[in-house]
């Protein structure tokens, strides 16, 4: 009998990047303290009912429950507090998706202004779904202006 080899199901998807980015009239470190709290997104997406944390830092789990009743946990993969970015994967939900990695990235432009980039690689259970992409960009694009809505004005 052939022994047992490691094997895992996490596996990165394959898909164009979805990018989405705003540009707000606020201090980098401000917005990051905002987009950059893993378990914290439901600061600025209204659609999150909870964030349920188990552990810190890089490898920990969050579990985001939507209020519609969906849920997704996700791993924290990396994150640098002094670049102010990090990365994260999907490892289970009930929303239809197969595989998702994600990124956030908050860059200054001068002293008071900020870009914050995420970008989202995912791939749909169901690969004829169509409008899959444009879901995922509106979500990011939506949860961004409530962030520059939050943060920065209109």
């Amino acid at each position: 009998m052939k022994p047992l080899q490691p094997d895992t199901l996490i596996c990165n998807p394959n898909g164009p990047p979805i990018v989405a980015s705003v540009v707000i009239n606020c201090e980098a470190l401000r917005v990051w303290e905002m987009v950059g709290q893993f378990s914290s997104f439901d600061a600025f997406i209204p659609a999150l009912a909870s964030v349920e944390m188990i552990g810190t830092g890089v490898g920990a789990l969050r579990t985001k429950t939507f209020r519609d009743g969906n849920c997704v946990v996700e791993q924290l993969n990396s994150r640098d507090d002094h670049a102010m970015h990090m990365t994260w994967t999907m490892i289970y939900n009930t929303l239809g998706v197969a595989r998702l990695w994600a990124g956030i990235r908050v860059q200054a432009h001068g002293v008071q202004c900020a870009k914050v980039s995420w970008t989202i690689i995912a791939e749909p259970v169901d690969k004829t779904q169509v409008g899959f992409e444009a879901f995922v960009q509106d979500f990011a694009d939506s949860a961004l202006a409530n962030v520059r809505k939050l943060l920065g004005g209109a």
